[in-house]
């Protein structure tokens, strides 16, 4: 179990610290129907990247051959470390300039019109469809997938994903529900600070996951 924890860890990680939904979850919070959207934006998170994580598994533990590392997975990984190279340098060459404000997506300034059901069917998305959180959820249920983990392993390995990559929700989630009256002041802070620095953040991530799995991927290949 611990090689599959250890495969996946820099992926969920990696999810962490998605900004997208974790201001999206900050910003809802702070509408008329802040508790409820929270709530279903947070619920439809999880339940997403559970989703994700849980077919790719099974899908990649069905096609494993019984080595410790099959060859598709080696060039799969090969493949996700070139793209997370990629989307490491646009990240950084898409960061706002200095002195220059990124005006925010238009589904953000209609986020105090959202209703439950829509709030979760974003993050859902946000999971799904954002290019970097799904390679980042692909790729680290591929590693739990190949690795030499029993049955059992793999799934508390699955578990651990899902729970550290929902940390972005789950957190801003626990401080307005279990902060007081320092909860506004708080997710005003960890919003400003991760607009400030998610480019150079998420650059660094990616580039660093990128170099790993080609790494790996070369190494494992020419072995």
């Amino acid at each position: 179990m611990g090689d599959a924890v250890g495969q996946m860890l820099a992926s969920a990680v990696g999810i962490a610290i998605s900004p997208m939904p974790l201001v999206a979850v900050i910003l809802m919070l702070a509408t008329p129907k802040g508790r409820s959207n929270g709530l279903a934006f947070t619920a439809g998170w999880v339940v997403a990247l559970t989703a994700l994580v849980t077919v790719v598994v099974l899908v990649g533990s069905g096609l494993d051959t019984g080595t410790a590392e099959p060859t598709w997975a080696w060039w799969l990984k090969l493949a996700f470390g070139a793209l997370f190279v990629l989307l490491g340098l646009k990240q950084w060459r898409g960061r706002p300039r200095a002195g220059r404000v990124q005006p925010p997506p238009k589904w953000m300034q209609a986020l105090d019109r959202f209703t439950p059901a829509r709030a979760a069917g974003l993050a859902a998305a946000l999971v799904a469809v954002n290019p970097k959180n799904l390679v980042l959820a692909v790729g680290g249920a591929v590693s739990i997938a190949t690795s030499d983990a029993s049955g059992g392993g793999k799934s508390v390995a699955a578990a651990l994903m899902v729970l550290i990559g929902s940390l972005c929700t789950l957190l801003p989630l626990s401080v307005y529900l279990f902060g007081g009256d320092r909860s506004v002041r708080v997710l005003g802070e960890w919003k400003a600070w991760m607009a400030t620095h998610n480019a150079a953040i998420m650059m660094v991530v990616l580039v660093v996951l990128g170099a790993k799995y080609i790494g790996d991927a070369v190494s494992g290949l020419t072995s």
